[in-house]
């Protein structure tokens, strides 16, 4: 008889996740000509403040580092209303990799929060609530 295994499969890195070119976009969803400030950084990089106009994006493209711990997070803010959030955007995750379909991950920050384009199955997934203020990036903050 057959030894079966009822483990799940492993949730990090993909085998040829290392080698791939990932973008990742930050995107104004809002209404009403709302501006979106996006400032988004990893522990090495940091991409700077954006004012992102209705329907306008930020993106970013990079590789994964060897160890498998690439981490980019983003603070964004809708002044005029004064709501932020601050998220992960990219992170080692099976099921990240499978919404971002492999290499190609979009936020979208809508009036009632932050969503995840899942590519495959063609829907935007909500992820965060927005929070009331406007709070400042930490310089040295990570976001988990």
């Amino acid at each position: 008889m057959a030894a079966t295994s009822s483990a799940p499969p492993p949730t990090k890195v993909r085998p040829n996740t290392l080698y791939t070119t990932w973008h990742v976009h930050v995107v104004n969803g809002l209404s009403n000509n709302k501006i979106l400030l996006a400032h988004c950084k990893s522990g090495d990089d940091d991409l700077g403040e954006r004012h992102l106009s209705v329907g306008s994006e930020t993106q970013w493209d990079f590789k994964q580092n060897l160890f498998g711990s690439t981490l980019f997070w983003c603070y964004v803010a809708s002044e005029s209303d004064h709501i932020f959030a601050k998220f992960n955007v990219f992170w080692e995750d099976r099921d990240l990799f499978y919404r971002c379909n492999g290499d190609n991950c979009i936020w979208i920050a809508k009036d009632d929060g932050i969503y995840l384009k899942n590519i495959p199955d063609n829907i935007d997934e909500f992820k965060h609530h927005w929070e009331l203020g406007s709070k400042g990036l930490l310089a040295n903050s990570t976001i988990l």
